[in-house]
C-alpha cells in the first residue's frame, strides 16, 4: 500500500491562494494585493511595443509597407521593349534606328521606325562597351546622347532602409531602459511576488493544527509587531527560520499566515527562480530580492523549496563555477550582512534538510528549524472539516471516523480524499456526498483504481484469492498484527489482489513483536501457494524481498537479534545529490556471516510459525479463498461473520460505529515516526517509502516486479509488503 504523504495540516500552497486553513475558504475574503518587484516603479508613460498603445510604431510600420510597395511597382516600369543587342545592331545597319540614349555606358534606350512607318521605343543592354558603336551611329546619322543612370527616391529609400531599422532598434532599446526599471535587462531582477499587508488575510487561526509550529513562529510575529520588546534588553531575533516537513504539510501556508498575523509585506519566491541559463543572474536576483526587502521593512521574505538553490556546494562536477553555487554564495553573504534591527525576516521551506549546505544552517543565517509534522487524529478531523466546508455532506458522514481511518495522511491527502468523494457522488448523480463515497475514494487513493473490466480466468482468480487469503487469515491469529480492513481480488492499478490493513491508532515506534508479525504476514501468500499447489509463482517476489529487508534491518539497524545493540553499516556521504546513495561495509567477514545467520534465523522462525498457523486453519483458508472468488471483496466484519468470529467496532472502520481512542502518552523519547496506514497490497507503482504494502499476486516474471513500497529509513518502519502484481 502506498502512503499518501504529500500534505499535512494544509497544502503547501502558493501564497496566491487566500484560502482558509488547509485548502478551505477564508470567509473573510478580501481582495488580494499582489505586486511584482519588477513593476514597483511602473511609469504610466512606459513604452509598450504594441499596436494599441503606441501610434508611432503603427505609423512607422505602415510607412515601411507603403514604401516597399512603391519600390516594388517602380521597379516594374520600363522605357520600351527589350531587344537583344545583336538585333539592335541589325536595325542600326538597316537604318531603322532614329535616336539612341546611352545610359551609364551599359544600357541603350532609343526609338526605331518599323517598315510600316511606325515609331516604337526599345531598350537593350551593352554586353561590353563597343568602341565602334559611336562610329556606326555617326555613319548612320543617328542622333545619340549619353546620360548617367537616374536614381529614384525609392532607390534612395531602399539604401537608407537598413540604417532606419538600426536607428529604430536603438531608439526602442533606450526607451525600454528609461521605463519600468530597465525591463530590457530585467532578467537579473528578482521574480518575487510581493503581497502587501492589506492583501494577506490568512492568520494562524485559519491554519488547522500545527500548534507547535505556530508557537515557534509566534516569536517572529511578536518581533515584527513590537521589535522594541526584544531590542531594549539586547535580544536578537533570529535572522532566518527554516520550515522543515514532508511535502504538503502546510509550510507555505504557515509562512503566509505568519506575515498575515504580523500585518507586514510578504515576498514569495521559489528556490528554482534564482537559477537561470545566464551566468550571474541568480546572484543578481538574490541581491535584488534582499534590496527590495530592506526597502519594504518590516517584511517577510519567503523562499520556497530552498533545496533547489541551497544544496551542499561541491556536490557534483560543477565546482566553484557552478551557477547554483554562485547564487548560494550570494545568499550566504546577504543573510550574514543582515541587520537584525532592520525588521526583515527570512523564512524558507524544504522537505530535504539533509541536502542543504551546512553554511546556510549555521547560527546567524537560518538560526532556527521548525518541524512541520504530519497531523494526528484530532488535526486530521479539523483538516477534513475545513475541506468539507463547501461540500454537501450526508448525515451518514462522520469526519471523526474518517480521521481515525486515515493515519499517516497529510492535509493534501485529506483534501484529495474529500474531492474524490465529491467526484464519486457527482458521477452517481447524488445530491449529497455519503460515507460510502468517502470509502470508495479512500480505497482508490490507497490501493489504486479498480479495474473491474479486466478479464481474468477462473484459475488465475482462484490462485490470486488463495494468495490473498493467506495474507488475510494471518491477521486474525497474530497478536501484534494490524487489524485487517479489506481484502479483494479485484485488480487495482497493477495489482491483481489486495489485502489491506490499518493500524488502530497513530504509532511512532514499533517493537520486535510487531515487526516479526509483519514478516509472517509477508510469508502468508507464499505459504498458501505451497499448501495448495506445492509450488509458488513469481508473485511472491516482492513479499520475500520485503520480508528479507525487514529482517536485515532488525539485525543491522535496530539491534533486535542476538548480536546485541550494534548498528552495522555506515552510510556514505553525499556525492552528487547530497543524500545517502550506498552503505559502506565497516565490519569483518565473520561479522557479515553472523549477520546473515541472524537474518536467516529470523526469517525461518517467522516462516515456520506462519506455516503452522495456516496448516492448522487450512479449512478456513480454503473457505475464505472460495468466498473471495464469489464476492471478490470482503471487509473485516464480513470475514469475521464467515468464520463465526465476534464482530468488532473498535478499529478504524468509517462505516462502523466510532471507537474510543486513548491518546498515547510516553515518557521516553519518541523513536522514528511511523503513522502510516498498513496495507498488504500488490506491488503498486504509487507506493512510497515507508508505506505499508499489500499482499498481492504477480503474473509477471520475478525480474519484472520491482519493489515500490520500501521501508522508510527515517521512520523506522518495518512494514512488510505482500505483493502479487502484474
Amino acid at each position: 500500500m502506498r502512503k499518501l504523504k504529500t500534505m499535512q495540516n494544509g497544502n503547501d500552497k502558493d501564497p496566491l491562494d487566500d484560502q482558509k486553513g488547509n485548502g478551505g475558504s477564508d470567509n473573510r475574503g478580501g481582495k488580494k494585493t499582489m505586486k511584482n518587484n519588477n513593476d514597483n516603479n511602473r511609469d504610466n508613460n512606459n513604452f509598450n511595443f504594441n499596436f494599441r498603445n503606441n501610434r508611432f510604431a503603427l505609423v512607422f510600420l505602415v510607412a515601411l509597407l507603403g514604401m516597399f510597395l512603391m519600390m516594388l511597382f517602380s521597379n516594374t516600369q520600363t522605357v520600351g521593349q527589350e531587344i537583344p543587342y545583336s538585333q539592335f545592331m541589325g536595325y542600326l545597319k538597316e537604318g531603322q534606328v532614329e535616336t539612341v540614349r546611352i545610359v551609364d555606358q551599359t544600357e541603350i534606350q532609343g526609338t526605331l521606325r518599323t517598315r510600316d512607318g511606325e515609331s516604337r521605343s526599345f531598350t537593350t543592354n551593352i554586353p561590353y562597351f563597343d568602341d565602334d558603336l559611336i562610329r556606326i551611329l555617326q555613319e548612320q546619322g543617328v542622333r545619340f546622347s549619353g546620360a548617367p543612370r537616374p536614381v529614384s527616391p525609392f532607390q534612395m529609400l531602399a539604401e537608407l532602409f537598413p540604417w532606419m531599422i538600426g536607428f529604430f532598434f536603438i531608439w526602442f532599446m533606450f526607451r525600454q531602459l528609461q521605463g519600468s526599471g530597465n525591463r530590457a535587462f530585467s532578467f537579473g531582477k528578482s521574480k518575487a511576488k510581493r503581497y502587501l499587508e492589506e492583501g494577506i488575510k490568512i492568520t494562524f487561526s485559519d491554519v488547522a493544527g500545527q500548534s507547535e509550529a505556530k508557537y515557534e513562529l509566534q516569536e517572529i510575529v511578536e518581533f515584527l509587531k513590537s521589535p522594541d520588546k526584544f531590542t531594549r534588553i539586547g535580544a536578537k531575533i533570529p535572522k532566518g527560520v527554516l520550515l522543515v516537513g514532508m511535502p504538503g504539510t502546510g509550510k507555505t501556508l504557515l509562512a503566509k499566515a505568519c506575515a498575515g498575523e504580523a500585518g507586514v509585506s510578504f515576498f514569495h519566491m521559489s528556490g528554482s527562480d534564482f537559477v537561470e541559463m545566464f551566468v550571474g543572474v541568480g546572484a543578481s536576483r538574490v541581491r535584488d530580492l534582499f534590496e527590495q526587502g530592506r526597502k519594504s521593512a518590516p517584511c517577510i521574505i519567503f523562499i520556497d523549496e530552498l533545496d533547489a538553490v541551497g544544496r551542499t556546494r561541491g556536490a557534483g562536477y560543477g565546482g566553484g563555477h557552478d551557477e547554483r553555487e554562485q547564487t548560494l554564495n550570494q545568499m550566504l553573504v546577504e543573510m550574514d550582512g543582515f541587520d537584525t534591527k532592520a525588521g526583515v525576516i527570512v523564512l524558507a521551506a524544504t522537505n530535504r534538510p539533509d541536502v542543504l549546505d551546512p553554511a546556510i544552517l549555521r547560527p546567524g543565517r537560518f538560526d532556527r528549524q521548525v518541524t512541520v509534522d504530519m497531523p494526528d487524529v484530532q488535526e486530521r478531523e479539523a483538516i477534513l472539516a475545513v475541506h468539507c466546508a463547501k461540500i454537501k455532506l450526508d448525515t451518514s458522514v462522520n469526519l471523526n471516523r474518517f480521521a481515525r481511518a486515515t493515519p499517516g495522511s497529510s492535509g493534501a491527502d485529506l483534501a484529495n480524499l474529500v474531492n474524490e468523494a465529491a467526484l464519486y457522488a457527482a458521477r452517481k448523480n447524488k445530491d449529497l456526498v455519503e460515507a460510502e463515497d468517502f470509502e470508495e475514494a479512500r480505497d482508490k487513493l490507497l490501493m489504486g483504481v479498480a479495474r473491474k473490466s479486466r478479464i481474468i480466468n477462473d484459475e488465475e482468480k482462484l490462485k490470486t484469492a488463495r494468495h490473498e487469503a493467506g495474507h488475510a487469515l494471518l491477521h486474525y491469529y497474530l497478536e501484534h498484527a494490524d487489524p485487517l480492513h479489506k481484502v479483494t481480488v479485484i485488480p487495482r492499478g497493477r495489482a491483481l489482489g489486495v489485502a489491506f490493513s490499518l493500524p488502530e491508532q497513530d504509532s511512532y515506534s514499533k517493537g520486535s513483536g510487531y515487526l516479526r508479525d509483519r514478516i509472517k504476514i509477508s510469508f502468508g501468500g507464499y505459504i498458501a501457494e505451497r499448501l495448495f499447489y506445492q509450488d509458488t509463482t513469481t508473485g511472491v517476489q516482492n513479499d520475500l524481498k520485503q520480508a528479507t529487508d525487514m529482517a536485515r534491518r532488525m539485525v543491522t539497524e535496530w539491534g533486535m537479534s542476538s548480536l546485541g545493540p550494534v548498528s552495522f553499516g555506515q552510510e556514505d556521504e553525499p556525492i552528487f545529490l547530497g543524500k545517502q546513495i550506498a552503505t559502506h561495509k565497516d565490519y569483518s567477514e565473520s561479522t557479515a556471516n553472523a549477520i546473515d545467520s541472524e537474518v536467516r534465523k529470523i526469517l525461518e522462525d517467522c516462516f515456520r510459525e506462519a506455516e503452522e498457523i495456516l496448516q492448522e486453519h487450512q479449512d478456513k483458508l480454503e473457505l475464505l479463498a472460495a468466498t473471495l472468488v464469489e464476492k471478490e471483496t470482503l471487509s473485516d466484519n464480513e470475514i469475521r461473520e464467515l468464520f463465526g468470529f465476534p464482530l468488532v467496532t473498535n478499529h478504524n472502520d468509517p462505516l462502523a460505529s466510532p471507537a474510543t481512542e486513548t491518546p498515547q502518552t510516553e515518557s521516553r523519547e519518541e523513536g522514528p515516526q511511523e503513522a502510516d496506514p498498513h496495507a498488504e497490497e500488490e506491488n503498486h507503482p504509487g507506493n512510497s517509502p515507508g508505506s505499508d504494502q499489500g499482499e498481492e499476486d504477480d503474473q509477471g516474471g520475478s525480474g519484472e516486479t520491482e519493489k515500490n513500497s520500501q521501508d522508510s529509513d527515517t521512520e523506522g518502519d518495518a512494514d512488510s509488503g505482500q505483493d502479487r502484481s502484474e
